[in-house]
């Protein structure tokens, strides 16, 4: 980012240090401000701060639209699930140059998550530690948020939005996959896509339903929900601490639903709960990492993501799309991913740290790899490992 950049005059001082203001209360204070936009986005003045905010951040190029999951993304970039859990400003995350946004997770039943403080900064490492715990509003106001913006028709948007579900923590794991179901009924009319998130860290039991067994059944309920058609693909979000023996299984189940047509693709991967090396690092409440509870976001994890992702696309065979996200925080770890497997990619600790710019940096960055290894478009570049060319 450049010194004259105004998010890093502004933000910059205070994410440089993790007792810098309250991250959560930061996330809010954004997020309602984004709620208030992207429902005046038709008013003067917000239509023209909005416009000049897609001037300065959206990279329109024929070469960065992916063709994936049967949709088209006016680029590869999407702001990962976590951020606007309950689709306040799905209306306008197009005017900050992503080609999609994924939002949620949302659950059937409203729920406040975890107890406070439940959000901490790791200024140096460019991290975060989260166990939100799924706090959101429920499916079924977060579908009347999204009515409510009077949103283009899927298919019909300038930036796609997929919408992720989770289990509610009040709900057995024996109803769970009815739990997914009715979140599943609500809100698929309104996606472009549709994510299963069985890897949270922060809900107890949510990950075992990463089993062969237990996954199988849930993607089949799913699939079983009757629903207008066409139905939106369905993706899963998986967890970068599996296993080898368990990430083979995974993919074996993967290829077969996708092959049965009930599986769309997979998402690689949400926040883990290694710690990366980073046990002994003491946070904000003079604890270490090894004693707090949560997932860990942001560059410490981006090793093991493109290992995983790589594991991912071989056993997948290239046959099923997958979906990079876990430390991606520069145009060189953007291509890396992209070169590894992933058609497309999310953003988040890194957004969060860098600011706006980072996404047509990204993009840029994209662009001139395309350039530079004699490749048409971002589509060319998936799987082919072509390295960082400076």
């Amino acid at each position: 980012m450049t010194v004259d950049d105004p998010y890093q005059r502004l933000m910059g001082p205070m994410l440089a240090r993790d007792d810098g203001p309250d991250p959560e209360l930061m996330s809010q204070l954004s997020l309602r401000a984004l709620a208030w936009a992207a429902r005046r986005r038709r008013w003067p003045p917000w239509r023209g701060i909005l416009a000049s905010t897609a001037a300065m951040l959206q990279r329109q190029d024929p070469r960065l639209q992916q063709h994936c999951l049967g949709l088209t993304f006016p680029n590869p970039l999407g702001l990962a699930a976590g951020f606007d859990k309950n689709g306040v400003a799905a209306a306008i995350w197009h005017c900050f140059g992503f080609g999609f946004a994924e939002l949620g997770t949302m659950t059937a039943l409203p729920q406040r998550g975890n107890p406070r403080p439940r959000l901490f900064r790791l200024a140096a490492e460019q991290a975060a530690l989260n166990r939100m715990g799924f706090n959101n509003y429920g499916s079924l106001r977060a579908a009347s948020v999204l009515t409510e913006q009077q949103l283009p028709p899927p298919g019909e948007r300038p930036a796609l939005l997929g919408l992720n579900i989770g289990k509610s923590r009040a709900t057995t794991m024996a109803a769970a996959a009815e739990d997914y179901a009715v979140s599943y009924s609500r809100l698929a009319p309104l996606a472009d896509y549709v994510v299963v998130n069985v890897s949270s860290p922060n809900t107890s039991g949510l990950r075992d339903l990463q089993r062969v067994e237990a996954l199988s059944q849930l993607i089949g309920r799913l699939q079983a929900t009757p629903l207008p058609t066409p139905r939106p693909p369905l993706l899963v979000k998986v967890a970068p601490d599996l296993t080898d023996g368990q990430l083979i299984e995974l993919a074996e189940l993967a290829l077969d639903l996708h092959q049965q047509g009930q599986l769309a693709g997979v998402i690689a991967n949400n926040t883990s709960l290694d710690r990366h090396g980073l046990e002994a690092r003491r946070l904000v409440t003079g604890r270490t990492l090894a004693e707090e509870a949560g997932g860990l976001s942001g560059a410490p994890i981006r090793t093991r993501s493109l290992a995983m992702l790589r594991q991912l696309r071989s056993r997948l065979q290239g046959r099923v799309p997958l979906v990079g996200v876990g430390g991606i925080d520069s145009p060189q770890a953007a291509w890396e991913r992209l070169a590894a497997g992933a058609s497309l990619l999310q953003l988040y600790t890194g957004w969060i740290y860098q600011g706006p710019q980072l996404v047509p940096a990204v993009l840029e960055g994209l662009l001139k790899q395309l350039d530079a290894h004699s490749l048409n478009a971002v589509a060319d570049g998936v799987g082919t490992e072509l390295p960082w060319l400076p």
